[in-house]
């Protein structure tokens, strides 16, 4: 959800202590309305920001929609100087929620051109703050949300990995986890995966393997134990997408969906 609370700081960061600019009477109408072609996202998070300023939003397309430049895609009514205080802030979220939920559906269509048993997800790699944005715009896009915080699902990395070994650290945590907790077990090497199968990983992330590698893991783990999932992850781009999903992986995460997405250009207009 988004809370007032997150309506208060980024509109606190923007508008500051005496906002002379916004000074202007009487009621306006005002749109926000796409540049470019993408994929929308974010349009909860607006149309919260003119609810909290007591204006009158409506948005005209649902999340995960494809738009083209001119699709007007919220319209407001309400004072003028409510509205373009809550302008910039409605603009940068939908921005930034659209370019994540752009990039994720190009990497779900890439994957897809190939195979149709292979998921995109997000990671943890977001912005503070941020992260229900974030995540919701990669749902947006149709990719997966991952684990949304710590609580969720055990990583199992390479750092548990050298304090306590492979075995030692999957029994370590399967022991602390709930029944309803999945282990999700970071391998570096081919030979590693087929192992965190057989010591009881739910999920077997490859980690910066190339598509090759990731194939032959793949098939190990499958041969060890059918019900073990496998992920690839590391350095994965849109372009590359195609080549892993090859693979048969299961699941292909990537930070940079989140990271490294480019804002999706619009611009809000009045009157």
């Amino acid at each position: 959800m988004i809370t007032d609370a997150d309506v208060e700081r980024w509109l606190r960061e923007d508008v500051g202590h005496h906002d002379v600019t916004n000074q202007v009477p009487g009621d306006t109408e005002g749109r926000l309305v796409a540049k470019e072609a993408g994929t929308v996202a974010g349009l909860d998070a607006a149309r919260a920001v003119f609810d909290y300023l007591h204006c009158e939003p409506t948005v005209e397309v649902g999340a995960g929609d494809r738009i083209d430049p001119g699709d007007v895609v919220l319209t407001v009514e309400g004072p003028a100087r409510e509205i373009l205080r809550g302008e910039r802030v409605a603009v940068n979220v939908v921005g930034h929620a659209s370019g994540i939920a752009t990039k994720t559906a190009e990497a779900v269509a890439g994957a897809r051109s190939v195979s149709d048993g292979t998921a995109i997800a997000g990671t943890r790699k977001t912005t503070p703050g941020l992260r229900g944005v974030e995540k919701r715009a990669v749902a947006a896009g149709g990719g997966d949300t991952h684990r949304l915080d710590l609580s969720h699902m055990v990583m199992v990395k390479d750092n548990h990995v050298a304090e306590m070994g492979l075995a030692g650290a999957i029994d370590h945590f399967r022991e602390r986890a709930s029944f309803a907790t999945k282990l999700d077990v970071e391998v570096e090497t081919v030979e590693d995966a087929p192992r965190a199968a057989e010591f009881g990983a739910d999920i077997v992330l490859l980690d910066n393997m190339t598509p090759e590698e990731t194939e032959r893991a793949v098939e190990l783990v499958a041969e060890t134990d059918g019900e073990t999932l496998t992920e690839a992850s590391g350095g994965i781009t849109v372009e590359t997408v195609p080549d892993y999903a090859a693979t048969g992986v299961d699941i292909i995460s990537m930070g940079s969906l989140t990271h490294s997405a480019p804002t999706l250009d619009l611009s809000f207009r009045t009157g």
